[in-house]
């Protein structure tokens, strides 16, 4: 693979010879900003994460400083969601689902079998549908960044039986992270979702509090969940995306060239992450079979109509707002 650390580094800092502060000596830092997120260091975010640092203190000529906290190392989702609103983190990578929980509108791109594949989620995310979003978002005193970082598309693992149908979710006692829409999609395929942070997945996996989660591939492998669970069912149920947001009050107190140097590695980042994520994607199945993973197919059409049936989509557009469904729509056709 040859997108890897070094080359998001040697990328990031090749945006900084353009930078206005390139000229300056460097200076201890005046603005010293903590970037958390919830994902393991060897997941493609973190190197983004640790590029960003990187660009913004070369393109600063030190003025900004950021240290990165992976893994969950300043609390889980929620409570990092709270300290990035109170300004205690200046910057918190999420997922669009949980921070649902406090912009209702950020879950509007995980509607499930909303998008087939990765150039109808950029083609929207990029573009109307992503604006729309981010406003939303401003509106709780947080500033995202105009890129969102690619999650992907997730699967369903489980430790006692494989995932074939939607018959087979059925009374599954399955992970979902503390969001709305997770929870009423599950509910709408017959499983008992359960709300669980991330930082406290692999354990309920592996006392058997839940029989199954789900996840995207590289959060499957990173997180090394096949050491608790046995089948992974390739469902592609839902696609989520990772926000870099920043504590607005934070965000303005950096001089404007400053802040277009954090936006522009923010961008940079966010490309390469995307791409990096992509091509595990095609790698990890094989990875997880390995690992001792037992792999299967799902017939996707019994899972999208039973969503149809429970009246998932109807319930979600009334919760959405006409313009808001309208805007999804545009880029993912009739969604029921």
């Amino acid at each position: 693979m040859t997108i890897n650390r070094r080359t998001l580094i040697l990328g990031a800092g090749a945006a900084a010879v353009v930078s206005p502060f390139a000229a300056s000596f460097a200076q201890k830092a005046k603005f010293n900003y903590k970037y958390a997120h919830n994902l393991p260091v060897t997941h493609p975010l973190h190197k983004g994460a640790e590029s960003v640092a990187a660009a913004v203190k070369a393109g600063t000529a030190g003025l900004v400083e950021i240290q990165v906290f992976p893994n969950n190392q300043l609390g889980n989702d929620t409570d990092m969601l709270s300290q990035v609103r109170n300004g205690g983190i200046e910057i918190f990578s999420i997922a669009s689902l949980i921070l649902q929980t406090l912009v209702p509108a950020a879950g509007i791109s995980g509607l499930g079998f909303a998008f087939p594949d990765y150039p109808a989620v950029w083609k929207a995310m990029d573009g109307d549908l992503g604006a729309y979003m981010r406003s939303e978002i401003g509106k709780k005193g947080l500033f995202a960044q105009e890129k969102i970082w690619d999650n992907g598309f997730r699967q369903v693992t489980t430790s006692t039986k494989p995932v074939k149908t939607a018959a087979d979710l059925d009374g599954m006692k399955l992970r979902v992270p503390p969001s709305p829409l997770w929870t009423s999609m599950f509910k709408a395929f017959g499983a008992a979702p359960a709300s669980i942070n991330f930082a406290e997945v692999y354990s309920a996996l592996q006392t058997k509090i839940v029989e199954g989660q789900e996840n995207p591939l590289a959060v499957i492998e990173t997180a090394k969940l096949y050491e608790v669970q046995k089948y992974l069912s390739l469902t592609n149920h839902m696609w989520d995306g990772y926000w870099q947001l920043v504590n607005q009050k934070a965000w303005d107190r950096l001089p404007d060239d400053a802040r277009k140097v954090m936006a522009k590695a923010m961008e940079e980042a966010a490309i390469l992450e995307r791409a990096e994520v992509a091509a595990l994607n095609g790698s990890l199945q094989a990875v997880l079979e390995k690992n001792g993973m037992v792999v299967n197919q799902v017939d996707k059409e019994s899972l999208r109509q039973k969503l149809i049936s429970a009246g998932f989509y109807s319930e979600w557009k009334t919760k959405f707002g006409d313009a808001a469904w309208a805007t999804l729509e545009k880029y993912t056709g009739k969604l029921a």
